[in-house]
C-alpha cells in the first residue's frame, strides 16, 4: 500500500500539519504547542493545526503530546493552499455526464 501524497513543498516554507489526539485540551496549551490552533471536536478529540517548519519541529511537537500522556490518533500533513487536481488524477463526477 502506497502512502504517496502529491504535496507541493517549498524548502523554505513550513508545512501545515493536523495532529489529532484523544481528549480535550484547553486554550492555555497554545503556548505549549508553539501557537498551533486547538480545535475541540464533538467526539472528545482535539485537533492541533498549524505550520511546522521541519521534521525536527514535528518530532518535538509529538514528544509534547507524549509528555501529556494523551493518546495520539493521527498526524497528517495538509497543503497550505488549495490545489487543483491534475488531469491524470481528476475524477469525473457522474453529474457532469450528459444523459
Amino acid at each position: 500500500m502506497s502512502n504517496n501524497r502529491n504535496l507541493k513543498i517549498n524548502s523554505n516554507q513550513a508545512l501545515i500539519y493536523q495532529i489529532k489526539i484523544i481528549g480535550h485540551l484547553g486554550p492555555q496549551w497554545m503556548d505549549w504547542f508553539e501557537g498551533l490552533t486547538i480545535t475541540l471536536e464533538e467526539d472528545g478529540d482535539t485537533l492541533l493545526t498549524g505550520p511546522v517548519i521541519d521534521q525536527a519541529a514535528l518530532h518535538g511537537l509529538l514528544k509534547k503530546v507524549r509528555d501529556l500522556g494523551l493518546p495520539l490518533v493521527s498526524v497528517n500533513p495538509v497543503e497550505p493552499w488549495p490545489t487543483t487536481p491534475s488531469r491524470e488524477t481528476d475524477q469525473t463526477d457522474v453529474s457532469d455526464i450528459d444523459s
